[in-house]
């Protein structure tokens, strides 16, 4: 067996993992290493050789009280298992932190590609670009259109007065996640408290939709399709406005942020990528939704953006990060500050 990557105790895994389901790897060597490119949650392949499974656990360090919940992701993908919504299946999930120091799932691992940058999207040309934006917007409108309570989720988050609980718990997480002066974040905090919309709609809602948060792969038959949506930690019942809003801060922050602030994703620039109006258009039309009050909805999905990416700061300042990408990561928060402003203005 092969020395394991940080935060995977791979002798432990094995026995875990073959006697809650025997068979799923063989009984030869297996081998681990990291999945790069996510600065949240660990994930991790797992092989023996033929058979590769995925692992996910919590980071290591500074882990804020309500975030992290792997049971969470092993729930709502168990769910949708079914669905319109592609999930990958899961094999088994571990409440024991004996185990691995916390809890893990262990999944089914789907073929496909997370595109991240413009450059992996470039070579596609711009019309299977296009083709591809257009599924993650109808995707998404796929997974609001589940009905929570006909897959076994209607007690998976309280949809009424989703919007307040939301800058309650952001700010509760901001406090637990800082150790420095943020400019601009108080009056962030004070424009949004002050024009929260109703709620709409209760929907199983993502949290984190973009399109590097999901696979894509190509068909026999030449078309690119979503083989898989992933990294569900922060889903629940809210209100669906919130998804396309992340998806749009992303692309705003892709295409007019440069630099640091193009550092999560800058896909949205790949010719061909829709822009954030015929976003907006196709979503609409697709769910049938209104969606007048995305100035609100964007202004919150920055301020959730900087208090996220302000606890991975500190986590990776702590030495407690797993893989690269972190460097820039502390000046990302004060560019998300101010386009959540800008968006509020």
């Amino acid at each position: 067996m092969t020395d394991a990557p940080r935060g995977l105790d791979l002798d432990a895994l094995r026995t875990w993992l073959t006697r809650e389901v025997p068979g799923l790897l063989g009984d030869g060597p297996w081998e681990a290493s990291l999945i790069t490119g996510g600065k949240s949650n660990l994930t991790y392949r797992v092989g023996d050789g033929t058979t590769e499974v995925v692992v996910r656990r919590p980071p290591l360090g500074h882990v804020l009280a309500t975030a992290h919940d792997m049971g969470r992701e092993h729930r709502v993908m168990s769910a949708l298992a079914g669905t319109a919504v592609p999930v990958p299946q899961m094999h088994a999930h571990c409440t024991d932190d004996s185990v691995l120091g916390a809890p893990f799932y262990v999944m089914e691992r789907v073929s496909g590609t997370p595109y991240n940058r413009a450059e992996q999207l470039e070579p596609l040309g711009a019309e299977r670009t296009r083709a591809i934006a257009e599924q993650l917007v109808r995707t998404l409108a796929d997974l609001h259109a589940v009905d929570p309570a006909e897959v076994g989720l209607a007690d998976f988050g309280r949809p009424d007065g989703y919007l307040e609980r939301q800058l309650r718990r952001w700010k509760k997480q901001l406090a637990a996640s800082t150790s420095r002066e943020l400019p601009g974040m108080d009056e962030l905090v004070g424009r949004l408290e002050a024009r929260v919309p109703d709620s709409g709609d209760g929907t199983i809602v993502h949290g984190d939709y973009r399109l590097d948060n999901v696979l894509v792969d190509r068909s026999p038959g030449g078309d690119d399709h979503i083989t898989a949506v992933l990294d569900w930690e922060m889903s629940t019942l809210g209100d669906p406005l919130t998804d396309v809003a992340i998806l749009l801060a992303y692309q705003q922050l892709a295409l007019v942020g440069g630099g640091d602030a193009a550092l999560v994703t800058d896909a949205p620039r790949a010719p061909g990528y829709l822009s954030a109006e015929e976003i907006l258009q196709l979503y609409s039309t697709e769910s049938g939704r209104d969606v007048s009050t995305m100035d609100f909805h964007l202004g919150l999905a920055f301020f959730k953006l900087a208090v996220i990416l302000e606890g991975i700061h500190l986590r990776h300042s702590q030495g407690q990060t797993v893989g690269a990408g972190f460097d820039g990561i502390g000046d990302m928060i004060v560019p998300l500050i101010d386009a959540g402003l800008r968006a509020t203005r």
